[in-house]
Parts: structure tokens; sequence; C-alpha cells
């Protein structure tokens, strides 16, 4: 049985909290950019615009959004053998060059997804800086990287899943 460690409440209050920190960093939108690690940290990464837009006062669409695929970027493709992952789109769909750039996902964990989104961006441009904001910080870094925004830590080597709303009917983390 799954054991539940974010409910929908408390995922909706993670996501207003990262949003409220990343405003609170980056007061002029037109310097920053918000690009979310497929699949999850995509549809984090839409709701954070969202409320940015709201405390800015300002329409989503004057916030620069992108989506990153890593894929082939991973350093494990030899693990999955027949069972390859689905690569899905990259669009960064602005010049990325000195801008702040702040990429999203779900769950941080050794480190090695973040790793590879920055071998990703790295063929986009040179940013003027990255920060990561992520749902779920579960500790256990297997490489030197950081989030700057957490909405939740909760340490543990279990696997931990998050479902949104968007792609699985309802918002939830969980150690499956």
């Amino acid at each position: 049985m799954a054991e539940i460690i974010v409910d929908s409440k408390a995922f909706q209050g993670a996501v207003k909290s990262i949003s409220k920190k990343i405003f609170n960093d980056n007061h002029n939108i037109s310097d920053f950019a918000v690009i979310g690690i497929q699949r999850k940290g995509v549809f984090l990464a839409k709701r954070i615009i969202s409320e940015i837009a709201n405390l800015a006062g300002v329409k989503e669409s004057k916030i620069l959004f992108g989506t990153l695929d890593i894929t082939l970027h991973r350093d494990d493709l030899d693990n999955f053998e027949s069972d390859m992952p689905i690569i899905k789109d990259t669009d960064i769909p602005f010049d990325l060059s000195r801008k702040n750039i702040i990429l999203i996902d779900d769950v941080l964990y050794t480190g090695r997804t973040v790793r590879a989104a920055l071998d990703v961006l790295t063929d986009f441009g040179r940013p003027k800086s990255i920060r990561l904001a992520v749902l779920v910080d579960r500790g256990f870094r297997e490489l030197p990287i950081e989030a700057k925004y957490v909405g939740v830590k909760y340490e543990s080597k279990k696997f931990i899943k998050v479902d949104c709303k968007e792609a699985d009917g309802e918002d939830k983390v969980f150690i499956s």
C-alpha cells in the first residue's frame, strides 16, 4: 500500500510557497524564464508561472516558458535495455542568454537528472544564472547539486512518486 506524504492541499501549498519565493527573488519578470523538465516538471512549471503571474499582476504569457527533455543526456540509458524511455519535446522558444533560468522538476534525489538538464541547457546558450526549484527534495545526492526553491523536504531512499492532476487526476506525493 502506498504511503501518502503530501496530500492535495499540501501539494497546492508547496507550489504557492515555491512561487512566492521565486517571485520575491525575481521581481522583474523580463529578466527570468521558467523551464520545466519533462514530464511532471512541466506541469509544475505551468502552475508556478500562473502563481507568479498572479503575484506580479501580469498575464501568464508575459513570463517566458520552456520545456526540456533530458532523455538522451541521461547517464543510465544502458540500464533500460529494450524499455527505452519515450523522448518528449524540448521547446525553448526564446534566447536564454543573459536570463535567470528557473529550472523546475518534481523530485530531486541523486542530482543526475539536473546534471543532464544542465547539459541540455548549455546547447541553447549561456544563461546569466540557473536556479533549481523542486516540489520534493528527498536527499541522498550523488552529485553536488542543490535546489534553491523546495516545496517539501522528505529524506528517503525509497521511491517517491508525484501525481499531478494534469496527468494522474489528482495531486499527491507518495512512497510506492
